[in-house]
């Protein structure tokens, strides 16, 4: 099966047949010869599984009769990555701050300290959410156009402090991306904080909060990457915080006011378009987005979710808004077990077909299909695996803690996080999902190239990489019931393991002289 369908090269038919025929998948790229002899490959393998395996090292392996073909080439490149991460919220923030010392310095070390997940991209919110404590904004003094009034304050007492903290405990530093769920209410039409539009005559204005929002955080001694010019402009039914956008409304604001703002006052800052879900109708954004270079050359990139398919994760999509600029970002700005309560300390419901999304109930008949029951943990390591063999750089989790309800939540807009916190007790549970996210970020850094694999099963996901120092990150997911026997092959040397069933698995080829991950 080859997973690479951005590169439709040949191969030379006879070599496949001889590579297939003799399990060795390496002759195609004519490393070796139509044999079964090989070189051993130094490699190290952490494998999360419904057996119960959590970012485990793996160092016996069961033999197998058969065994699945793999091919890494590293001369094959593709995108560098951006990384990987959750997002800072109002409500994980307060969450941290209840818990004892111990539990709180114990859930920032997993994200963020050399033991733990490293994450390396991150995302919050500017002014509030669904996923905070209530409704707020940095500017509440209606018709104050220059901002005199615009504070952070809000964010002073946990959101900055979680912040900072994890910027002590990260050895390489992260990213973040800072997204608007709303303007200030008074420079909408409906002059609410649900719904409605941006009104023109303050769009020089919004701009200008933004850039606001940029320098105050920066003199908290926290920079933001990239900012998006709104979360979800096609709206979320209502429901929490939202401001509406067409394409052409989006271009005409970052065009005209956000882009030349930042442009001078903040060049460093990315500005990434769209921020909703990847599905058919992000074919218009794309389109308008890179309509011409005059508007193309505002946008550093796209934002995209994952909330249209439980399933599907659009890989003809992502494919066009990839190929249309391939060097511009495309970045998985959020995604969550959305519409579900966490479960508590069950391992098993997280590896288990039982979790349903919004759509599960509310989709149009016609879209139901897109959103059956699904496996959590299969959902997440699919997904993440699908988008980064389909041009996305960057893959952003949802908040990194909730609590049990699946809050705190103003909208009571219930959702699952990886780390899930009962303040009341002192306790934190790690769910698979943490593993499985820590199973791409740990191993997968900043600046990686995505590089070519080859493999001979339609039962396996697999994605690879190459960081920058020179070692080689493969990522195996096997959903089925039964454990499988994989030889994996780079540069003329073989790897030979098993990955269990319903795992997800990182194979670890460190460079020469590299330190072990």
């Amino acid at each position: 099966m080859r997973n690479r369908p951005d590169t439709p090269r040949r191969r030379n038919t006879s070599l496949l047949m001889c590579a297939l025929a003799l399990g060795n998948i390496m002759a195609m790229m004519g490393l070796n010869s139509c044999t079964s002899d090989s070189v051993n490959l130094n490699a190290e393998v952490y494998e999360t599984s419904a057996s119960g395996n959590q970012l485990s090292r793996i160092t016996e392996y069961t033999a197998s009769e058969k065994y699945v073909d793999i091919h890494i080439d590293t001369s094959e490149k593709y995108q560098e990555i951006t990384g990987f991460g959750g997002a800072f919220t109002e409500s994980s923030a307060y969450l941290l701050n209840r818990l004892g010392a111990t539990n709180r310095a114990r859930v920032l070390e997993a994200y963020f300290g050399e033991s733990g997940a490293r994450y390396s991209l991150t995302r919050t919110h500017i002014g509030s959410c669904d996923f905070s404590l209530g409704n707020y904004t940095y500017a509440p003094v209606a018709g104050d156009r220059d901002l005199l009034h615009f504070s952070i304050a809000e964010d002073e007492e946990d959101i900055i402090p979680m912040i900072r903290d994890a910027q002590q405990l990260s050895k390489d530093g992260f990213r973040i991306v800072a997204a608007p769920w709303t303007a200030p209410p008074w420079m909408k039409d409906n002059k609410d904080w649900v719904g409605g539009k941006l009104l023109p005559e303050y769009y020089e204005t919004y701009a200008l909060f933004i850039h606001k929002y940029l320098m105050a955080y920066k003199e908290k001694g926290i920079p933001i990457w990239g900012i998006t010019a709104v979360n979800e402009p096609l709206g979320n039914g209502n429901n929490w915080e939202s401001m509406h956008f067409t394409p052409t409304e989006m271009n005409d604001l970052v065009s005209r006011f956000l882009g030349p703002l930042l442009r001078s006052k903040a060049p460093e800052v990315k500005i990434l378009g769209y921020d909703q879900n990847r599905e058919d109708g992000m074919r218009d954004w794309v389109d308008a987005m890179y309509a011409d270079e005059a508007i193309a050359s505002w946008y550093d990139g796209m934002a995209i979710h994952w909330y249209a398919g439980t399933v599907d994760y659009f890989p003809g999509m992502l494919l066009y808004a990839h190929n249309k600029v391939p060097g511009k970002h495309l970045i998985q700005t959020e995604a969550c077990v959305d519409a579900e309560v966490p479960h508590w300390k069950d391992d098993t419901w997280y590896w288990s077909e039982e979790a349903t999304d919004w759509g599960y109930d509310w989709a149009p008949e016609e879209l139901k299909y897109r959103h059956p029951k699904y496996v959590p943990a299969f959902r997440y390591a699919r997904d993440i695996i699908g988008c980064l063999n389909h041009g996305v750089d960057g893959w952003i989790d949802w908040n990194m803690v909730l609590d049990r309800q699946g809050g705190p939540n103003w909208a009571s807009n219930w959702c699952v996080a990886p780390v899930i916190a009962d303040p009341q007790g002192d306790q934190v549970y790690f769910t698979p999902l943490y593993y499985i996210m820590a199973q791409f970020s740990r191993y997968i850094r900043p600046g990686a190239v995505r590089i070519g694999h080859v493999f001979d099963d339609q039962d396996l996901m697999i994605t690879a990489a190459r960081n920058p120092d020179g070692s080689v990150a493969v990522v195996v997911f096997n959903p089925e019931d039964k454990e499988k026997g994989i030889r994996l092959g780079m540069g003329g040397k073989t790897f030979t393991f098993s990955i269990s069933a319903k795992a997800l698995s990182t194979v670890l080829i460190p460079a020469q002289g590299t330190v072990r991950l």
